[in-house]
């Protein structure tokens, strides 16, 4: 009898243990950028699966970076910028992509593939990219803006945003002194704070999340910021000009991965499968007019879409950012004194 006991307490434990990870298998755990996916995606992605996804958001890589390293929570899909993906990888805290698994992974183009921070393409999918340049309001700015320079001038005080990313702007500064975006030494960046020192005194505005704002309510009439925010800018009005700074312009690629803790990876292939379905990543595109790497997906979009000049810029002086290690420390330090000191 106790035997009997034993063997129905058993199935009853197991039986608990089936519906726990029937439950946990229903449910995906992402996390992502802000204001990135839209919400009709993520609502279709449920209605065909049952998954449910819980999107929890970052509003810097560097923060991301900080909260993977940590541990804590275990998140099924990631959403990191490329110089995060690659410290990521190299902490090994990335989980390889089963691309049995991906049936319209067929649909990147090769251009954005096997690219510095994932060489042998192992760990992540490209999701969307952008580049970093400067929009123009040409009914109030009459001189020709050709780069950084001709932006941080004392006759655009008070007239300019930015995105509010310490990197970002160091590494303009760097480039207009010639120097490479990546090359983040203490002796550069001496090299890159007199240049900042001035620049702080003329931005007016810090946003990261929707720089566009300040520009389309009047508040400035300059701005260095996300080639999406610029292309949204283009198609309520195109006097908004996208220009990619002839010092150099960074081009970033946002990813989707599965971090080594995920415990639902059958539907994190599963999310990055439907992101990379032509109709959805349309979805994507018309939301977020970033640079699409899904080429069949650019096939649905239309002419004017394909047009817009901040999408789809002309082929500048291009750079990808890489992992610098714990130099972003200093870079915080050096552009938060400098703007404590305006």
């Amino acid at each position: 009898m106790k035997t009997l006991h034993r063997i129905l307490a058993l199935v009853a434990l197991l039986g608990a243990l089936v519906g726990t990870l029937r439950a946990a298998n229903k449910e995906l755990n992402l996390f992502a950028w802000s204001e990135y996916i839209p919400q009709e995606v993520i609502d279709g992605f449920t209605k065909e699966t049952g998954v449910k996804v819980n999107y929890e958001t970052f509003a810097s890589g560097e923060e991301m970076l900080s909260k993977m390293l940590a541990g804590g929570t275990a998140y099924d899909i990631i959403q990191p910028p490329d110089y995060v993906a690659e410290a990521l990888i190299r902490a090994s805290l990335l989980a390889p992509i089963d691309y049995a698994k991906l049936s319209n992974f067929k649909n990147i183009l090769p251009e954005f593939l096997k690219m510095p921070h994932d060489p042998t393409q192992e760990y992540t999918v490209p999701y969307m990219t952008g580049t970093v340049g400067i929009v123009v309001n040409t009914e109030k700015v009459k001189e020709p803006i050709h780069g950084f320079k001709d932006v941080f001038t004392p006759a655009h005080a008070n007239r300019i945003v930015v995105v509010n990313d310490n990197r970002e702007i160091v590494s303009w500064a760097l480039q207009t002194l010639g120097i490479e975006a990546n090359d983040l030494t203490p002796e550069n960046l001496e090299k890159a704070k007199p240049v900042l020192a001035e620049w702080v005194k003329l931005i007016k505005v810090y946003d990261s999340d929707s720089p566009k704002t300040a520009l389309l309510n009047g508040e400035v009439d300059l701005g260095v910021v996300w080639s999406g925010e610029a292309a949204l800018l283009y198609k309520e009005n195109p006097k908004f000009q996208y220009v990619l700074p002839v010092e150099g312009a960074h081009q970033f690629v946002d990813l989707l991965a599965i971090p080594q803790q995920s415990k639902n990876r059958l539907a994190a292939h599963q999310f990055i499968d439907y992101i990379l379905r032509p109709e959805v990543s349309k979805k994507i595109s018309e939301a977020f007019p970033y640079t699409n790497p899904n080429g069949e997906a650019r096939k649905l979009l239309t002419d004017a879409e394909r047009g817009n000049p901040a999408s789809y810029p002309p082929v500048g002086k291009l750079g990808t950012f890489r992992h610098i290690g714990k130099i972003s420390q200093a870079i915080d330090a050096l552009m938060t004194d400098l703007k404590n000191a305006r």
